[in-house]
């Protein structure tokens, strides 16, 4: 048995289960009154953790080796693939991403246990037994429904079927352990709440404890989420980055929770509100990554991101069931410990400006799951298929985000309690007049509004034809009228929101501004009474250092700022798809026309490329050539992808596709957008990264401010800086010497092999 991989593997995977319960056991005990036992569960612990990654290993050598008795290697590898694609493919399929999301959860069990050393004594058993029955449940879903070490049945073939194509690029290195690193890492702070309802110790000390995690947490949601934009970007050729798929829109569901908590846990800190709210804030996270999982590996919604239907999803169900049980009876007993210390004292403060931020988030969220949701709902309930699309929510979200956005712009500015008349004028006065000043630049040198991002609606709910009216009863020619003006009001208004995305980030900049200026001058006069002199600079990195959290959130809010604004440049994006002769030019705006030069054919040993030359030329000058192409792969016969290609400039991306290619005359079918501020969404990754890490260091009170303090600091957050860079500008594509192959075989090639 241990000669084999396949067997050693299944061995491997049993033992980690009855390590997890053991822990798990024991971990109870210590808590119920044997505190001895803490150091024999932290041991389990960290000895489950260390046959979870021996699992990976055997997995990952699996591939390597090229074992292909391992269904899931021979399903998703094949001896063409380089080494870096053969480790990648471990979290390219069902199986092993559920086993690489096990490693993870242990990971961050790991971490989590050193980090607690001899701090929360009274929680950390609870903690660890929260921790390790995730595990035991991921591992019980590893072992009877998923089974990464399964063999094949007629043996192993010679041959693996090798990775899918669109997943052999360094988005796939990246982006899912990103997203998994944020799902997987919100499992502590549920541990630690958990923790805190069956003990009682519901004080701040849990909230201090979590609130990091959980930011850290919403760190790798937004990279994870991000970089999937980009991905999708550049891969599927659609001149777009968010097209509401169930498995985006799954994916960023916890995402609006974590938001939401790592606001709220201020006012609980501050003023001791919200307790009861921040549990379900936290447990919603924890439960959303689970639901989120749940939806996209049942294989229950119909996606390009979703994975092959399959028969996990009742033991998600069951557990999705248990958590929602046991924390609603957690709660419950514990609500006489979660009655909040004060009330809200004045609808204009920055507690009230907070409670609105997280209805508005909770609805977005809420609106987000219900929508994909709902063609499942309406076939296994109401017996018809239905789509939610793009339209769909694109017309209903834009108002409830600006509502989002706006609460962020004026949160800051107002003051705990309440906010005196002076205060108020004093706070509002230079972000009010920034923001006049931003809708008259807007009014100045912005195209004619259009609709808000990727539509261009201007009634989705029409009147009913008269003949139709006739037969209607009163009521449902009422509500149908009703439904037309709501929807005509919400068109009218969608219209008019990249005026208002205008004038709010304006207001927004302002706000950063004016925040950073007052705190480094009022540090300046703090150094001037010490009769001591503090350039400008130092006072700034000085104001950060000692409030991390606060202007780090600052900094956060900057990224977010250009997250809306390359949103709304979509409202100006220009969308151009025709069929052109060699030698044609074809106009796509006022600004670029683009110039068909030729196509021609690469060869490489994995694949053949048709490649298009397309001149690009702005204000009538060439400013360089673009290649899209297709490829067709010679492994998986038939499989082809698209390679888009791009001129990015400071404020825009024009970007080609190539669709179909006559093989006789070589006329070119280009879909060709021109998308405003495209480039914004990289700036805008890496400023939440750096305005979270920030936030996530230790607040300090005027204590000294070393070289050596500067110098740690700086090194992280410039880390952080390449490290996304890095993930970001890393060269994607190898682009291999033509090779010499017969010309005739684009003639002789099939049609589905050159067109879409």
């Amino acid at each position: 048995m241990w000669q084999s991989l396949p067997e050693f593997g299944t061995v491997v995977l049993y033992a980690i289960l009855a390590a997890a319960g053991y822990t798990l056991a024991v971990s109870l005990a210590a808590g119920l009154g044997r505190p001895r036992l803490l150091q024999a569960a932290r041991h389990g612990a960290y000895g489950t953790i260390a046959l979870i990654g021996l699992g990976v290993l055997t997995l990952m050598y699996g591939f390597v080796s090229g074992d292909y008795r391992l269904r899931y290697v021979s399903e998703n590898s094949d001896r063409t693939m380089s080494t870096a694609y053969q480790l990648v493919a471990l979290w390219g399929g069902q199986d092993g991403s559920w086993l690489w999301w096990i490693f993870l959860t242990g990971l961050f069990s790991a971490i989590c246990i050193a980090w607690m050393g001899r701090r929360y004594q009274q929680l950390q058993p609870y903690v660890l037994a929260t921790l390790m029955s995730v595990i035991a449940f991921e591992t019980v879903l590893l072992i009877f429904a998923v089974a990464p070490f399964g063999t094949n049945i007629g043996g192993a073939p010679t041959e693996g079927l090798g990775l899918n194509y669109q997943l052999r690029t360094w988005y796939m290195i990246i982006h899912p352990p990103s997203l998994y690193v944020g799902f997987t890492s919100a499992a502590v702070p549920f541990g630690f709440c958990m923790a805190a309802l069956v003990t009682g110790r519901l004080d701040a000390e849990w909230i201090n404890a979590t609130r990091r995690w959980m930011v850290f947490s919403w760190l790798f949601l937004s990279i994870g989420n991000i970089l999937g934009m980009m991905w999708a970007y550049e891969e599927l050729g659609w001149g777009g980055d968010w097209a509401w798929d169930p498995v985006e829109n799954a994916a960023c569901l916890p995402w609006w929770t974590a938001s939401a908590y790592v606001h709220s846990t201020m006012i609980q800190e501050r003023r001791g509100m919200f307790k009861i709210w921040n549990v379900f804030l936290i447990v919603a996270t924890f439960w959303l990554t689970i639901f989120a999982t749940f939806l996209t590996r049942s294989g229950m919604i119909s996606s390009v991101h979703s994975f092959a239907k399959s028969s996990i999803g009742p033991y998600f169900l069951f557990f999705l069931g248990l958590l929602a049980a046991t924390s609603i009876a957690l709660v419950v007993w514990r609500i006489p410990m979660l009655k909040s210390e004060n009330s809200l004292e004045s609808p204009l403060s920055r507690e009230t400006a907070f409670v609105l931020n997280n209805w508005s988030l909770l609805a977005c969220c809420t609106f987000i799951a219900v929508a994909t949701c709902w063609p499942l709902f309406s076939e296994k309930f109401l017996n018809y298929k239905s789509a939610v699309g793009p339209t769909f929510y694109n017309f209903w979200l834009p108002i409830p985000f600006i509502v989002v956005f706006a609460l962020m712009c004026i949160a800051p500015l107002l003051g705990w309690r309440k906010t005196s008349p002076e205060l108020f004028r004093k706070s509002f006065f230079w972000p009010t007049l920034a923001m006049v000043a931003g809708i008259a630049l807007h009014f100045a040198i912005a195209k004619p509004l259009r609709m808000w991002p990727f539509v261009h609606v201007t009634n989705l709910y029409p009147l009913p034809e008269p003949q139709i009216a006739a037969g209607m009863s009163g009521f449902s020619l009422l509500s149908a009228k009703v439904i037309h003006y709501v929807g005509a009001a919400i068109a009218w208004t969608n219209g008019k929101l990249p005026l208002v995305v205008t004038a709010l980030a304006s207001f927004k900049l302002a706000v950063v501004v004016q925040e950073f200026a007052r705190g480094t001058a009022a540090r300046q006069r703090a150094a001037k009474q010490k009769n001591e002199t503090e350039i400008l600079p130092l006072s700034v990195l000085q104001l950060v250092w000692k409030s991390r959290r606060r202007y780090g959130g600052y900094i956060v809010h900057l990224g977010m700022v250009l997250v809306f604004v390359h949103f709304t440049g979509r409202a100006w994006a220009t969308d151009v798809e025709a069929s052109v002769e060699k030698g044609q030019t074809l106009k796509i705006d006022e600004a670029y026309s683009v110039r068909y030069v030729d196509t021609h054919m690469r060869n490489d040993p994995e694949k053949r490329s048709v490649i298009s030359d397309v001149e690009v030329y702005e204000r009538g000058k060439l400013k360089t050539v673009l290649h899209p192409a297709q490829n067709i792969y010679k492994s998986r016969r038939g499989e082809t992808s698209t390679e888009i290609d791009r001129f990015v400039t400071a404020r825009d991306d024009l970007y080609i596709a190539q669709g179909s290619v006559d093989p006789k005359t070589k006329i070119a079918t280009f879909h060709i957008y021109v998308n405003p501020f495209a480039a914004l969404l990289v700036f805008a990754g890496l400023i939440m990264i750096v305005g979270a890490v920030i936030s996530m260091f230790p607040d300090v009170q005027e204590q000294e401010v070393t070289a050596f303090s500067y110098v740690r600091a700086m090194a992280g957050v410039a880390t952080t800086i390449i490290f996304f860079l890095s993930l970001v500008f890393w060269p994607k594509v190898q682009h291999r010497p033509m090779q010499p192959i017969d010309a005739a075989w684009l003639e002789d090639a099939p049609v589905s092999a050159l067109e879409q």
